[in-house]
């Protein structure tokens, strides 16, 4: 992927997702707010490997904590999610196709998150978002 789609692609996922979330766009909220792009030397769709030059293809995953999210709120995300990866590419349109990207968002359970060598809990998100 060219760097400058890389860019775009990375700069607007966190603040849609973040916007879906109903976070506060804030530093605090920001810091914690992290985006990997892992490019895959291969993709298998079906048992049989795409040919190079084929365009590429996108799972995007999402972590939350759980509780924190409803359908309205994974829709948003979805699309938001699903229009960045669209306006980065020179084929639009092809975003409509399930095949083209998968937007997976992972409900963390209570106690599952861990930082600094500790458990994280919902509370202490919540707290480090509103007072940095």
């Amino acid at each position: 992927m060219p760097q400058e789609r890389r860019e775009k692609i990375g700069g607007q996922l966190v603040s849609e997702v973040m916007i879906a979330e109903g976070a506060p766009d804030v530093e605090a909220a920001r810091s914690i707010s992290w985006l990997v792009v892992n490019e895959i030397d291969a993709w298998f769709v079906g048992g049989r490997q795409l040919p190079a030059g084929e365009k590429p293809k996108y799972v995007v995953r999402v972590g939350v904590p759980a509780g924190s999210m409803n359908d309205d709120k994974r829709r948003d995300i979805v699309r938001r999610v699903t229009r960045v990866l669209a306006d980065a590419d020179i084929d639009p349109g092809r975003f409509t196709q399930a095949t083209t990207a998968w937007v997976h968002i992972n409900e963390i359970p209570e106690g599952n998150w861990g930082a600094g060598g500790e458990i994280v809990r919902i509370e202490d998100i919540v707290a480090l978002v509103a007072n940095g």
